[in-house]
């Protein structure tokens, strides 16, 4: 995440999947000591629509631009119902909502998303607002999911691999973490099919639980270079024998966030590349945060 002076954002589009975003990401921003800022824009609107299509989406379109200063002021109340000393601003804007996130994105600590569940079928064909937001943002994004309206309940889990995106995921797992008193479980994922490029061809001959303690204690030596910058977070490690959002959503029941990271540079690669972001989104019960690494010249700090 980045300084304390930074909002955190939140996009709303007058769902109670949305209103309980806004209740959600108020709460993290005022542990944070950093203000909210409540946001409405428009959906993103499809490609080669019907006629039928087209005329729904227009009339969907009106009804937002309509309903907007409602929709802000139904969030700005229940925000400050519950965190009533929170700095909290409110925008409205006639432009599709994922690129207004993403710019949102540039100067800010956090986007939180609210709205309905992302469905493969959705991602694939219509697009995204959550995982186009997700893969271009430059701070860390959370796909708000469950029920859960105040955070501070259950550990943190995030999934680990070898790529800059999941140390950036670590890294907000942990400072989150420690913001809420709450525990980390990092878990990697260990497939139980051989690699192709270790040449091995025979996979029962292979020494699984060599190759299981050895991931542990790379893992392991991962987690302790972020656990000694947050010294106050208990960490835990796992390695499972399951593909990476199998291995994930194994330990979300009594969780409260999941943390991942995004390869991606733009919703089509989310797709086709990061097929653990779009299951989590389609699956978790909790909220989910996407983080990807910085890019060359940038900084998160």
């Amino acid at each position: 995440m980045t300084s304390s002076n930074a909002p955190v954002v939140v996009g709303i589009d007058g769902s109670d999947g949305a209103l309980d975003a806004a209740r959600w990401a108020g709460a993290v921003a005022a542990r944070f000591g950093a203000p909210l800022r409540i946001v409405h824009a428009l959906p993103a609107v499809g490609r080669n629509l019907t006629q039928t299509a087209a005329a729904f989406t227009a009339a969907m379109m009106s009804y937002q631009r309509d309903m907007a200063e409602a929709f802000l002021k139904a969030a700005d109340e229940a925000v400050r119902a519950e965190n009533p000393e929170l700095s909290v601003s409110t925008v409205s804007f006639n432009e599709p909502a994922d690129q207004v996130l993403i710019d949102a994105g540039a100067d800010a600590r956090l986007v939180v998303l609210g709205g309905k569940k992302v469905s493969p079928a959705a991602a694939l064909l219509l697009g995204s607002t959550a995982l186009s937001v997700a893969t271009r943002a430059a701070c860390p994004v959370v796909a708000f999911r469950g029920d859960k309206v105040a955070p501070g309940d259950g550990s943190v889990v995030v999934g680990v691999d070898d790529s800059p995106a999941a140390q950036a995921a670590l890294e907000s797992a942990f400072e989150y973490a420690g913001q809420f008193g709450l525990a980390v479980n990092a878990v990697r994922s260990l497939s139980l099919a051989a690699p192709a490029e270790t040449g091995v061809t025979i996979p029962l001959l292979i020494d699984w639980d060599g190759v299981e303690s050895a991931e542990l204690a790379g893992l392991t030596e991962t987690v302790d270079v972020h656990h000694k910058r947050h010294p106050g977070v208990d960490a835990k490690c796992f390695v499972e024998p399951d593909s990476p959002g199998k291995a994930l959503l194994k330990h979300v029941a009594g969780s409260g966030l999941v943390v991942v990271g995004s390869r991606g540079r733009n919703a089509l690669a989310g797709v086709l590349l990061g097929s653990t972001s779009l299951n989590l989104l389609h699956h978790s019960p909790v909220p989910v945060m996407i983080c990807r690494a910085a890019r060359e010249g940038e900084s998160h700090e």
